[in-house]
């Protein structure tokens, strides 16, 4: 069997997915990132392994996300794409009429607004944690209730709790003011799904015109809560698509195999890659104003690569 391999490291998730020749998904991994991203790829390639069927041959490699760089040194990708292109890309494959996608992940949200098969706009929020995938994980330890419970929870609401959205801090003061009055849970929680809707709306969604099929993907499409207030709000039906929290690294796949198509011999350096012992420091770059942070990996005292720099001086690789 031939397959290509997509990886997404973001800070909260890290997602490795490999499609097969027809485009399915053969195997998946979502693991949490935890800090650190060279162990989150490391382990998911070794779990990712485990799960393959024996004999099959990695054709192509993509990276994604916030640490695709990183990622794509470690695994030896063959493209590297920033996440607006491989979320779009990956909701153009499953709805290929597409117009609007929502993704919500652990600490950002975004929109990419799509029209014929190709991305026109989109926006991100990376300032606010509000409306994150974080901020409801911090909300269900704090009243008790498992995260992946909340949805079921928010669809009993009969009279939604008003809670308020603009700031993590008011929308937890809000919540807890409002258990102390004595509302039920599911009706604080169903509050809750909505003012993070109107967070999204009013920030990350602000001036775009959302049409339908509307994609919700990304960790908090878990929630059923936040589909069916998306849905209220918007009077229109949001699609969440059956690997919602990978849809990244599936992205990151179909580019690679897309890639592959051109006869190029993979970079993929294998699952083996999972026992080297790689390094990862810094410094600042004096050559000019700039004051650019260079990043660089090695292995055993050996520079695999450096980036950081805006005139490309570092990009070059020397030992």
């Amino acid at each position: 069997m031939i397959g290509y391999l997509g990886v997404d490291v973001g800070s909260v998730s890290t997602n490795l997915v490999v499609i097969d020749e027809e485009t399915n998904v053969v195997s998946y991994i979502y693991r949490r990132t935890m800090g650190n991203p060279i162990q989150a790829v490391q382990d998911g390639l070794r779990e990712l392994r485990e799960l393959l069927p024996a004999g099959i041959v990695i054709n192509g490699a993509g990276t994604t996300g916030s640490a695709r760089y990183l990622s794509g040194v470690i695994i030896g990708a063959d493209i590297v794409k920033n996440e607006i292109t491989a979320h779009a890309v990956a909701a153009s494959h499953i709805v290929p009429d597409v117009r609007t996608v929502l993704e919500i992940g652990g600490q950002d949200s975004k929109i990419i607004i799509l029209r014929e098969g190709v991305a026109v706009d989109f926006a991100m929020n990376t300032v606010c944690a509000a409306g994150t995938g974080s901020f409801l994980d911090h909300q269900s330890e704090r009243i008790g209730i498992p995260i992946e419970e909340f949805g079921s929870y928010a669809l009993k609401s009969q009279n939604p709790a008003q809670i308020a959205g603009r700031c993590t801090v008011f929308a937890e003061s809000d919540m807890i003011h409002k258990q102390q009055m004595g509302y039920h849970v599911e009706d604080i929680i169903y509050g809750l799904c909505q003012s993070l809707v109107r967070n999204y709306l009013n920030n990350v969604a602000k001036g775009k015109e959302l049409l339908s099929p509307i994609v919700f993907q990304g960790g908090v499409a878990a929630n059923l809560g936040i589909k069916k207030a998306f849905e209220e709000t918007l009077g229109m039906e949001i699609v969440i698509p059956k690997y919602y929290s990978v849809m990244g690294a599936i992205g990151a796949a179909l580019l690679a195999k897309e890639k592959a198509g051109n006869k190029v011999e993979s970079s993929f350096k294998g699952f083996s890659t999972s026992d080297i012992d790689f390094k990862t420091s810094s410094f600042y770059c004096k050559g000019c104003s700039n004051n650019c942070e260079i990043v660089k990996i090695e292995v055993d005292r050996e520079v695999l690569a450096r980036w950081g720099g805006r005139c490309g001086k570092w990009e070059i690789e020397q030992t």
